[in-house]
Parts: C-alpha cells; sequence; structure tokens
C-alpha cells in the first residue's frame, strides 16, 4: 500500500498559478499511475489529470489541457500539479491517489491522500 500527502494548496487570484504536491510514503510507488481529482463545493469528484508508472504517459481533462501540467519524480516519491492560468471553476479540494491497475488510462484509484484546498478569487 501507499500513504499519500498533498500538499500546495491555498488562495490565489484567477489568472495566477500553483503547484501542488503529493508525497508518497511507499517503497513502491514507481508500480503505480497517480491521478490527481478535485471535488468543487457542492459536486462530486471530478477526474483532472494522470499520469503513468514511469511518467511516460499524461492525460487531462478537457477543462484543464493546457492550464496545468502532471509530473512525477519516482527517485523522490513525488507527483506534481502544476496549475497555471487559474479560473474561479478550478476551486475545490484536490486529491492525489494512486492504482494498481495496468489499465491506461486509469478507470479507478485504490489509494487516496487528505486532499489539499485550492480557492481561485475573482
Amino acid at each position: 500500500q501507499v500513504q499519500l500527502v498533498e500538499s500546495g494548496g491555498g488562495l490565489v487570484q484567477a489568472g495566477g498559478s500553483l503547484r501542488l504536491s503529493c508525497a508518497a510514503s511507499g517503497r513502491t510507488f514507481s508500480n503505480y499511475a497517480v491521478g490527481w481529482l478535485r471535488q468543487p463545493p457542492g459536486k462530486e469528484r471530478e477526474f483532472v489529470a494522470a499520469i503513468s508508472r514511469s511518467g511516460g504517459s499524461t492525460s487531462y481533462a478537457d477543462s484543464v489541457k493546457g492550464r496545468f501540467t502532471i509530473s512525477r519524480d519516482n527517485a523522490k516519491n513525488m507527483v506534481y500539479l502544476q496549475m497555471n492560468s487559474l479560473k474561479p471553476e478550478d476551486t475545490a479540494v484536490y486529491y492525489c491517489a494512486t492504482t494498481r491497475l495496468q489499465r491506461w488510462p486509469p478507470t479507478g484509484y485504490d489509494y487516496w491522500g487528505q486532499g489539499t484546498q485550492v480557492t481561485v478569487s475573482s
């Protein structure tokens, strides 16, 4: 199993940037694809981005393509989400999660972090 801790959330103005980090404690972190998902206030959780085990493949929701970039550093057990050109509709609790499934792109996740709040003001 893998334990995940998100950080980097906060309050920013529209058009600003944030970088979220996801730190994993497991030694087998590189065996897992990792996703970022978010839950806007009053709405269901939705997919944001995912990265494959080696980092060679990425997937993004249409709403964030061209603005968000997911990356990973397996040597440091870290996954990042660089968020640029933020919009008020990006306001949500952001979660990182992992999956052992080999299917790409991921369709579900096994382990979740606690979430970090991102608030974008206008």
